[in-house]
């Protein structure tokens, strides 16, 4: 073991990536958010991360993303315990969000590699670098905790955990966990409701070896927050939300689409008349429901005092549905929209197994990982009813949570994946001081699509894409770091890799795939679909000391091929073309510290810097004919060019305070940048008081181990800024709404008690 600067445990095995290249985020640093945070949002204490969301608990899965040094969730590799969480779409066709294969309570820490990833990671979109996550053992002593928060918006999170202990010599062990949150929306109607069961089981083989098992089931059901664009964001003021639950929220969504058809009886609200968009300012549902079911089954063997091996299998089951109610399609019944449901569901199985040697200095790790992915993407249409049935009461309008019988089929299509990695590599220690690693890894993945339906109203083509499909392969992809410790507390490392992205999957309209797309888009594409690849460079210096940690991290990334969802027209329907906009160069820096001059007292800051442009101009056929846009030189869209971090943290006696900022300068929202997102000040803070001594001398009882009071403020200076970008494409040129507005001033208590 090895411990980090701030006294976390670094866990160094062969399926991690050299430790000189990973930052470890604990689960302090965890706990120092509202309890049912997603997990993703502690990781914004790190320079060059930005995690953005819709709500403050970052649990709307629609409305969140995740940039790592100028990568988007897409392109950087998420795994729980080893297992492949995927691609982290909404739709995500081969994972699940971290949120909802784990509860946040129940994270041991996180392990974050910036720019050239691992090759013993189980990813095929890890471009930009690896988030790893490591799930908490079963504690060796019989116990429980208890979490309670109330917070703003009626928002109540309960969470409750039962430790076993060990139940024999052997050390069988297990936990069982349950989470379950409930809030109202920030604005608009409705609420959003998750709950969550986690187990884990450990069994001791030996002194060295174990086997364990991981079960996670989630239930999510949320009204989502409406989608904003830039003029929305500076003419219609913060509160423009879906109309269900609202007063008279059929008859104004009905009467704005109405208008927006120019049909008798429409009429656009006031605060909407400003808008230039005002008929797709608000629709009347907009709704996000998920069931899942993932676990794992784990073995960790020690074959001999220097061989190790570990295989794992899991299993994942994915249901969702999003609905919006949709203006542009009338119901059979004559009512002036639809409901529209997208329902992509997953079923994947994989193992992964790999075996470890130490000898004369060399830590050899080498293994291999198989997945088969089966992926529906489906969308439905259903009836709304007439206003005057729902105003009379004969009739009720589609509840987005509990739908029925749709009328329409409007596309299904049937994806059906095989996924196949190996990698070796090896860590030599030249010296004490000196450490060398190399290794590589071999992609191989295939897809096959099928187009069961096809609805031309909706589709506007006569085939979408389905048939043969594609592969990718990359048999060689290199990896090479070092570290140099050449004076007590000074640290050198480098960092070289080449990373594929394999070609994503997603359903018509619903990604940057090239199966998103018409038959004969997909078909003219075929033979020049070439996968996303980079070469990521990085070098950095680090010092350490009692009272000072001080690091530089330099990056520079080739990046070819890059796929882009470029988006016009409805987000309902949009035309969406999946374009390859060439090659991205890439150069930036991070500059940090943190300062300890007292004990109890940090004081951490870091810049970064990241200027990543396109290298190419994009051409796009239109009705008029070639137009070429000026991409060429521009800040790649939604990651910013500069930002800030600091944090500021003091703990006294049983009592402990920490305040956090962040500065995310302008972000291009368009590919061309005529249409900028403003820069933003976010701060947020937290205090938590001990109350174990005082309770414990008051009620002289040993049944409650400790007890915690804690009070966390989410967006100190109440900042209206937007956060997410990019959920419906962007834009080559002028605005679109594809922004996702960031929530106002929030307050949360919690009381927890271990027993």
């Amino acid at each position: 073991m090895k411990q980090s600067p701030r006294g976390e445990t670094v866990l160094v095995h062969a399926q991690r990536q050299a430790n000189w290249v990973v930052t470890p985020i604990s689960s302090r640093t965890i706990a120092n958010y509202a309890p049912g945070t997603n997990a993703l949002k502690a990781l914004t204490t790190l320079p060059g991360v930005i995690y953005n969301s819709a709500d403050p608990q970052g649990l709307n899965l629609w409305g969140q993303s995740f940039l790592m040094h100028g990568f988007d969730q897409t392109q950087i590799g998420f795994t729980l315990d080893g297992v492949p969480l995927g691609s982290q779409l909404w739709n995500n066709n081969n994972g699940l969000n971290p949120a909802v294969a784990i509860s946040s309570e129940n994270i041991e820490r996180i392990d974050v590699s910036a720019s050239a990833g691992s090759e013993g990671a189980a990813s095929i979109s890890n471009l930009g670098g690896t988030v790893q996550f490591v799930s908490r053992d079963p504690s060796h002593k019989a116990g429980a905790r208890i979490v309670q928060t109330f917070g703003s918006n009626e928002m109540f999170h309960t969470f409750v955990r039962g430790d076993s202990g060990d139940l024999n010599r052997t050390g069988t062990r297990f936990y069982v966990s349950y989470a379950r949150n409930d809030t109202s929306k920030w604005r608009g109607g409705q609420d959003q409701f998750e709950q969550q069961v986690n187990a884990k089981l450990v069994q001791p083989i030996g002194h060295d070896s174990n086997i364990s098992a991981f079960f996670d089931w989630a239930d999510q059901a949320m009204q989502n927050y409406q989608d904003y664009n830039l003029n929305m964001f500076h003419h219609g003021g913060y509160g423009i939300d879906n109309l269900e639950g609202t007063p008279n929220g059929y008859e104004v969504a009905y009467r704005l689409a109405l208008a927006a058809n120019g049909r008798p009886g429409g009429a656009v609200p006031a605060a909407y008349q400003r808008l230039t968009s005002p008929y797709t300012a608000s629709f009347f549902d907009g709704a996000g429901n998920q069931q899942q079911y993932f676990g794992n089954i784990h073995a960790d063997l020690a074959l001999t005092d220097n061989l190790r091996w570990n295989t794992t299998a899991y299993g994942h089951s994915s249901y969702q549905i999003g609905t919006v109610t949709s203006p542009l399609l009338s119901s059979t019944t004559g009512a002036p929209f639809v409901e529209q449901a997208t329902i992509p569901s997953t079923q994947r199985f994989g193992i992964l197994s790999s075996l470890s040697y130490s000898i004369a200095g060399n830590e050899i790790n080498g293994g291999v990982w198989y997945e088969n992915t089966k992926f529906d993407a489906d969308k439905r249409a259903y009836d709304e009813p007439l206003l005057e049935d729902v105003l009379n009461g004969t009739a009720r309008p589609v509840d987005g949570m509990h739908l029925t019988s749709p009328y329409r089929t409007e596309y299904n299509q049937i994806f059906n994946t095989n996924t196949f990695v190996g990698y070796v590599q090896d860590t030599y220690h030249l010296t004490s001081q000196i450490a060398l690693h190399a290794g590589f890894r071999s992609v191989i993945n295939t897809t096959r699509v099928g187009a069961l339906a096809n609805w031309e109203p909706y589709t506007r083509t006569t085939a979408i894409a389905g048939g043969d499909g594609v592969t990718t392969t990359k048999p060689f992809l290199p990896h090479v770091s070092g570290e140099w410790t050449f004076l007590p507390g000074h640290q050198f490392y480098f960092d070289v890799a080449n990373n594929v992205k394999v070609l994503p999957v997603a359903g018509y309209n619903g990604g940057a795939s090239p199966f998103a797309t018409t038959q004969a888009a997909f078909e003219a594409s075929r033979a020049g679909l070439t996968s996303e690849t980079d070469w990521n460079y990085a070098v950095g210096y680090r010092y350490t000391s009692h009272i000072f940690t001080g690091n530089v991290y330099a990056y520079h990334t080739d990046f070819s091929n890059r796929l882009q969802q470029i988006s016009t027209g409805n987000p309902n329907n949009p035309y969406t073309v999946i374009k390859n906009v060439g090659d991205v160069a890439m150069n930036g820096v991070d500059a940090g510290f943190e300062l300890r001059p007292l004990h109890g007292l940090s004081l951490a800051s870091s810049i970064s810097y990241d200027h990543a442009t396109y290298s190419n101009d994009v051409t796009q056929t239109t009705s008029s004919g070639v137009q070429t846009y000026a991409v060429k030189g521009q800040q790649v869209v939604a990651y910013p060019r500069l930002s800030w971090k600091g944090q500021l943290a003091y703990s006294l006696h049983e009592a402990f305070f920490h305040i956090d900022a962040q500065y995310i300068g302008t972000r291009n929202l368009s590919y061309t940048g005529d249409e900028k997102v403003p820069a933003y000040w976010l701060a947020n803070a937290g205090i938590r008081y001990d109350l174990t001594r005082l309770l414990a001398h008051r009620l002289q009882t040993r049944i409650v181990h400790k007890v915690t009071l804690d009070l966390n403020v989410y967006n100190l200076a109440n900042e209206h800024y937007i956060s997410t970008m990019g959920q419906n494409g962007f834009p080559l040129t002028g605005d679109y709404q594809s922004v996702v507005l960031g929530a106002p001033r929030q307050f949360f208590g919690t009381i927890s008690a271990d027993f």
